[in-house]
């Protein structure tokens, strides 16, 4: 139990095939409610398919676990629905502060250009994530629950794969045409399938202390090498919700464990770092390991791995489910589209390759971090403390200062479902960029870009003024709309309102001038994730085709 959270007990119900004696079939199952099986879930049954979520549990993630939610977590999570509880809850911070004992070495700010609709992070307890992703999944009548479901065993198959589930009332059999499989870190699927995952696990030892107290620590990251209160290593300092405040100890590999989560081992810890005059009171308390390992393939046919089960990172640079809620945004739409015929399913191939890059990616920080926070060498410490040392009055070394590279989206730059650019642009929207938001007037109301772009493929055209777009241009837009796979056009414009209806954005700021480089002409194709996947100086209706087969594997 939490002084400041009371878990729910989701219903278990009998399933179906046991009450009625029968085998169910679903076109799509998901295993594992975590933040990542919640939202890879959420993201198709709003498209219109027929999900069946399974978890073994009936409750919402025990203790905090993941805290930080990156901005572009939070641009998918507005997309699916339920971003604005999410911020709402949770402490939106952008500044991030390094300290060498007792002397600040290093700052950083995460967002530092002004009108963007997210902030660069904000804290949040896991089980509030997972809360809010339930009741966005009660909302949708295509979109079945089943808590305390257990799957025992998977047979993969050329057309679809079959699941034995057991539950209190006993076991029944499921197919699926599509398994995605979100069961966490152990994934109990990935052992049944004598699948591999490869890595390195760390020789250190953290303790996470949740505390609750009234404190005028600032909404900043705070990172400690060597403090005076923690002597030889290091400490993390978050806020989240509720004045709880989640503090990570060095504790190294020699630490037992089960002694170190003893509240009278945890308590002098935490007085020495804030003063034995403040008041507090624990809540959760844990100590972890950590590795960086990851599957070399993350689709296998029907089976299709996500978050967690597919790779895994250090807590430092909060990685995990940000980069697992990403898996998500980028397999949905296509296996929308494999589903619905009109994509191959070599599409799903893309899913491994541009998200295996995310997870090396992501490793590569993450181990770097890891390396730099925890020196393994006398050598290597002494490297590491001249570093920060020079940090506070040399700039150069500043770039070294490692205490966790948090996580940003991934640039899909090498992805082949990118068309090359075949003209000069400046700024980072390069194909396979995540786009930027940024602050529009829109006749359909939504104040940011981002709101507008999403599930679809979409093309952003650009003119001076709307209302003086010639009929031609006006004729090879709506064109786009037809087709197998419509394009939705879009005129964004400095002023003016584009006649047939057409919808028209008004970057009244210019932010998406500056961030995508506009010219009158300037033509950007979004994936239905909010990647660039073309640009082009001028509207050319058979290149955006073009673009288009080649971003869904038709070509």
């Amino acid at each position: 139990m939490l002084s400041t959270y009371q878990y729910p007990k989701f219903e278990y119900v009998r399933p179906p095939e046991i009450a009625e004696g029968r085998d169910g079939h679903y076109p799509v199952v998901i295993v594992g409610a975590g933040p990542v099986g919640l939202c890879t879930a959420i993201d198709l049954a709003r498209q219109g398919r027929q999900v069946l979520l399974l978890d073994n549990d009936d409750t919402v993630s025990i203790g905090s676990r993941g805290v930080c939610y990156a901005k572009r977590t939070l641009e998918v999570l507005d997309r699916l629905g339920c971003g604005e509880e999410m911020v709402q809850k949770g402490v939106s911070w952008n500044v991030g502060r390094t300290f060498f004992r007792e002397d600040e070495v290093f700052n950083f700010n995460l967002c530092p250009e002004p009108d963007h609709h997210r902030p660069g992070m904000i804290n949040l307890q896991q089980y509030y994530l997972e809360d809010y992703l339930v009741q966005r999944a009660r909302k949708l009548p295509n979109l079945e629950m089943r808590f305390r479901n257990n799957v025992i065993a998977v047979t993969p198959g050329e057309k679809q794969a079959s699941l034995r589930v057991e539950t209190p009332d006993g076991a029944y059999t499921l197919t699926t045409d599509w398994l995605v499989v979100a069961d966490g870190a152990r994934s109990p699927i990935r052992t049944m399938l004598g699948l591999d995952i490869e890595g390195k696990v760390f020789m250190d030892r953290f303790l996470i202390a949740d505390v609750v107290m009234k404190a005028d620590f600032p909404t900043e990251r705070w990172f400690w090498f060597d403090p005076p209160f923690h002597p030889n290593q290091s400490v993390l300092l978050h806020r989240q919700a509720d004045n709880v405040f989640r503090i990570d100890f060095q504790l190294g590999w020699q630490a037992d464990p089960e002694q170190e989560k003893k509240p009278e081992n945890v308590i002098p810890r935490i007085q020495a770092m804030i003063g034995d005059d403040r008041e507090f009171e624990l809540e959760w308390v844990s100590v972890y390991t950590f590795q960086c390992r990851r599957m070399n393939r993350f689709n296998h046919g029907r089976v299709l791995f996500v978050g967690d089960s597919a790779h895994q990172v250090s807590p430092f640079g909060a990685r995990g489910a940000n980069s697992g809620i990403q898996d998500a945004d980028n397999l949905v739409w296509k296996l929308a589209l494999v589903m619905d015929g009109k994509a191959p399913a070599t599409l799903l191939d893309t899913y491994g390759d541009e998200r295996g890059f995310a997870a090396d990616e992501n490793i590569m920080n993450s181990t770097r971090s890891t390396d730099f926070i925890t020196p393994k060498s006398r050598t290597s410490r002494t490297f590491r403390n001249a570093v920060l040392g020079l940090a506070e009055h040399h700039p150069f070394a500043r770039a070294l200062v490692n205490s966790g590279r948090l996580s940003v989206p991934s640039f899909l730059v090498d992805s082949r479902l990118n068309t090359a650019d075949d003209a000069v642009f400046a700024g980072n929207m390069v194909p396979g960029a995540p786009m930027d938001d940024a602050p529009i007037e829109s006749v359909g109301g939504e104040p940011w870009l981002l709101q507008v772009l999403g599930d679809r493929f979409q093309l952003l055209h650009y003119v001076a003024d709307a209302a003086d777009l010639d009929a031609a241009s006006v004729a090879a837009l709506q064109s786009l709309a037809e087709g197998p796979i419509p394009v939705e056009p879009i005129v964004v414009a400095a002023r003016g309102r584009a006649p047939a209806g057409l919808r028209t954005l008004i970057d009244a700021k210019g932010r998406i001038r500056e961030r995508y480089d506009l010219q009158p002409g300037t033509t950007y194709l979004a994936r239905p994730d909010q990647h660039v996947a073309a640009r082009w100086r001028a509207l050319d209706p058979a290149r955006v085709r073009a673009a288009v087969a080649r971003a869904t594997c038709n070509a």
